[in-house]
C-alpha cells in the first residue's frame, strides 16, 4: 500500500453511506484526518493475522472479501463508496476476513482514534456505523444459511444428499411416532445406468439423472423428501403414508418416467430411462439403517423381477 495524493472532495464524501446526513463541518474535520493510499491488483489490504486500527473507504477500484482462506470463493465484493475493516476498527482486534484488491484501487484510511473523537460531536456517524455493522451481521447470517443449505444439496440433481437424510429421517420419524402415523421409504435405482453411460457418455448420464430427479420431485408433496443416495440411487421419505398409499405413489412415479421415451438436453435428444423401486414401511424399532436395508432388499427383488417395477 502506497501513499498517494487525493484531491479533497467534500461532496464525494457526503455521498458515502458512512457519512450520510453528517454535518459538513464534521466532514471538513474528517478530511484533515484521511490519508489516501493506492493498492496494486492482488494486494492484501486486511488479513486475520495482523491487527487493524484503520477504517478504509474505497474511492476507486474493487475489493473482495474472503473467509478462512484466500483459496476459498469470495463472500462479497466491495465497490466504490463501501467501507472495509469496520469490525476490527471498532473492537481494535484482528480482522475476521481477508480483504484483497482485485484491481488497482484507491482507499482513504482513517485511524480509529480520529473517528472515535468525533462520535460525541456527531451521533449520526455512530448511527451510520452501527447500520453498517448490522448489515455485515445480516450478510454473515445469510452466508451461514446458504452454506448450510448447500452442504445438504446434491449439486447435480438439486436433491437433498445423504447428509440431510439423517436429519430428515430423525425429524419425520419422531413426528410420525408422536402422532401415531405411518411412514414409508422408496428406494429407487435407475435401470441399466452403466450401459446408458457407456453408450451415450457420462454427460448424458448426468442429464438422465437430472431428468429422474426433476420428474419425480415435481410429483411429491412438500412434506416428502427426495435424497440422492449415491450414483444412480435415490431415496424418498414419505411421512404419514402407509404401504398401500406409498405403493400407489411409487407406481405413479415409475410410470411417469416410463412415459418419457426421450428428452431434450444440451447434448441433443437422449433416450429416457426407467427405474426400479423398493418399498419399506417403518416398523416400531426400525433405525434409518434397518429401514434402508429393507427398502434395498425390496429393490433387489424388483430388479430380479425384470426391472421397471416396484416391489415391497
Amino acid at each position: 500500500m502506497k501513499p498517494t495524493i487525493w484531491q479533497e472532495n467534500l461532496q464525494q464524501l457526503s455521498h458515502v453511506r458512512l457519512f450520510n446526513k453528517v454535518a459538513s463541518s464534521i466532514l471538513t474535520q474528517l478530511l484533515k484526518e484521511f490519508h489516501a493510499c493506492t493498492l496494486d491488483s492482488g494486494e492484501v489490504l486486511l488479513t486475520p493475522f495482523n491487527r487493524n486500527q484503520h477504517l478504509y473507504l474505497l474511492l476507486e477500484g474493487e475489493l473482495k472479501v474472503y473467509l478462512g482462506s484466500l483459496d476459498n470463493q469470495p463472500i462479497s465484493t466491495l465497490k466504490r463508496g463501501d467501507c472495509a475493516g469496520e469490525i476490527s476498527f471498532i473492537d481494535n482486534d484482528h480482522p475476521s476476513a481477508y480483504v484483497v484488491a482485485t484491481e488497482a484501487s484507491t482507499v482513504l484510511r482513517l485511524h480509529r482514534e480520529s473517528l472515535l473523537k468525533l462520535f460525541s460531536q456527531s451521533p449520526q456517524i455512530m448511527q451510520n456505523l452501527l447500520e453498517l455493522l448490522c448489515n455485515r451481521v445480516r450478510q454473515g447470517n445469510q452466508i451461514i444459511l446458504d452454506s448450510e443449505q448447500n452442504a445438504n444439496i446434491d449439486t447435480l440433481t438439486g436433491c437433498f444428499n445423504r447428509r440431510w437424510l439423517e436429519h430428515v429421517f430423525e425429524r419425520e420419524n419422531t413426528r410420525c411416532a408422536f402422532n401415531e402415523q405411518p411412514m414409508c421409504m422408496l428406494m429407487i435405482d435407475v435401470d441399466h445406468f452403466k450401459p446408458y453411460n457407456d453408450q451415450h457418455g457420462h454427460l448424458a448420464g448426468d442429464y438422465a439423472l437430472c431428468l429422474v430427479a426433476h420428474t419425480l420431485r415435481n410429483q411429491l408433496r412438500p412434506k416428502d423428501s427426495m435424497v440422492r443416495y449415491g450414483g444412480e440411487e435415490f431415496l424418498i421419505v414419505l411421512p404419514e403414508l402407509a404401504a398401500d398409499e406409498a405403493r400407489s405413489i411409487g407406481e405413479r412415479l415409475r410410470q411417469s418416467l416410463e412415459l418419457i421415451p426421450n428428452f431434450y438436453s444440451p447434448v441433443g435428444i437422449l433416450p429416457g430411462v426407467t427405474v426400479s423401486i423398493g418399498l419399506a414401511q417403518m416398523r416400531p424399532k426400525d433405525s434409518l439403517q434397518s429401514l434402508i436395508a429393507r427398502a434395498d432388499c425390496a429393490l433387489y427383488q424388483a430388479k430380479q423381477q425384470g426391472r421397471n417395477c416396484l416391489s415391497g
